[in-house]
């Protein structure tokens, strides 16, 4: 069987990132799996030609969810495998904590089922995927980093 390398990104766009806490929200993107069940997942895509995995994930949550996002930190890369058309697909997606700058929440992308502002508190809950929940904990640890910085 082949093997090929693919490389995504994405981020963890937050609404409310200067304001209070437990007004914090992030965009997250629900799928429908083969089961029929509704996965919720951080927005991303494949980094297309020409551009830097921080402009895919800024474009990949606009297509994904109709938020405009500007790039704050790195969260970390995720790698996993999986089999499909008859290849060994070894992907790698690099995550980024965005702040929200504007746009309008939409599922009009047609590989989303439904988008939804979640409460950073129930990250951990919603998320689909542990390696997704681990990142959500990284961009908590460093949103309050900047919290204190500002302070």
């Amino acid at each position: 069987m082949r093997t090929v390398r693919e490389t995504s990104a994405g981020g963890l766009v937050v609404d409310g990132l200067d304001g209070p806490r437990d007004e914090r929200c992030a965009a997250l993107i629900g799928r429908t799996d083969r089961r029929g069940r509704l996965l919720w997942s951080l927005p991303k895509g494949h980094i297309e030609e020409g551009e830097t995995a921080e402009q895919t994930a800024v474009r990949e949550v606009a297509e994904e969810t109709g938020i405009n996002g500007v790039v704050v930190a790195e969260l970390g890369s995720i790698d996993y495998w999986f089999v499909t058309d008859g290849r060994r697909v070894h992907k790698t997606v690099h995550h980024y904590l965005m702040r929200s700058v504007g746009g309008e929440l939409s599922d009009a992308d047609v590989e989303v089922t439904k988008v939804d502002w979640v409460p950073l508190s129930e990250l951990d809950s919603r998320l689909a995927y542990a390696d997704e929940r681990r990142l959500a904990e990284v961009a908590n640890r460093l949103i309050d980093r900047m919290e204190n910085g500002r302070q």
